[in-house]
């Protein structure tokens, strides 16, 4: 998720300082031997990679791994300065796809803050026309949940495509070219499933270390899109799908989504 200065600071007075923000998960390493560990870093944080702040350990309701068609748990969770940190061996050559589920958590914003919100998440013209048709006072409490993915090479990889598989969080990013095998220049084309099915018109942001940010574009009616990624290093792509609450005490829902990768040079 991308906040202004203004948002920013209203998000990080509403939420604890690890909810703030984008959060996203990254490996020490993009690529490793099989029997290698790795250490990922769970973090939530306004300049991409940067590593700013981590959620307590007991948040986390799993941490997995699939790896040539292996599950693998990542049990072992360190609460770092700037991240939580999860640790665990990679045994076989492959693409390993990682994920986290965290629980739902809930905000509430002032009505002055919300038009900040959802333009920096690009949020559609008919959800803004709701919030504006919302008869006074009106109310801004939101109920949202974040799902977070990465892959890291294990050894010759090419014999194990599971990375083109959804893990079946219900936002999700599913590549749909080997996200490990990325060079300079090369195009990502990606798919954004929500609840197993294409999610149409869906705004997605790509950008790369150090820029504030990226390039957005709407998916297709195949809930596809395609990025060129032209820049060595890690890349980020997020989301966000925000709607009316269809019950509970919340007014509003959303799932964030993102998923990071490796640009290696051509």
């Amino acid at each position: 998720m991308r906040f202004t200065a203004f948002t920013a600071m209203a998000f990080a007075a509403l939420l604890s300082s690890t909810e703030a923000h984008d959060t996203w998960l990254i490996p020490d390493k993009f690529e490793v031997a099989p029997g290698a560990s790795v250490t990922l870093d769970l973090t939530s944080g306004m300049a991409f990679p940067k590593l700013e702040s981590g959620p307590k350990p007991e948040r986390v309701q799993e941490a997995k791994c699939r790896l040539a068609g292996q599950m693998i748990e990542f049990t072992q969770r360190i609460a770092a300065p700037h991240s939580l940190q999860l640790k665990g061996e990679l045994p076989q050559a492959g693409v390993a796809t990682l994920w986290v589920k965290l629980p739902s958590r809930t905000i509430e914003l002032k009505p002055d803050e919300v038009e900040h919100y959802l333009e920096e998440i690009s949020a559609p013209d008919s959800l803004r026309k709701q919030w504006t048709d919302m008869k006074e006072p009106r109310r801004w409490r939101e109920s949202y949940t974040k799902h977070q993915k990465t892959f890291v090479r294990v050894g010759e990889a090419k014999a194990d495509r599971s990375w083109s598989e959804p893990v079946g969080t219900l936002l999700e990013i599913v590549p749909e070219a080997d996200p490990t095998a990325v060079r300079t220049g090369d195009d990502l084309p990606v798919r954004i499933l929500k609840g197993g099915s294409p999610l149409a018109g869906f705004a997605l942001n790509a950008v790369s270390a150090g820029e504030e940010k990226g390039e957005t574009k709407k998916t297709d009616a195949e809930g596809r899109v395609r990025f060129h990624l032209n820049k060595e290093g890690p890349w980020l792509l997020r989301g966000t799908d925000l709607r009316k609450a269809t019950g509970g005490d919340a007014d509003w829902e959303s799932d964030f989504v993102t998923l990071t990768l490796n640009v290696r040079n051509k």
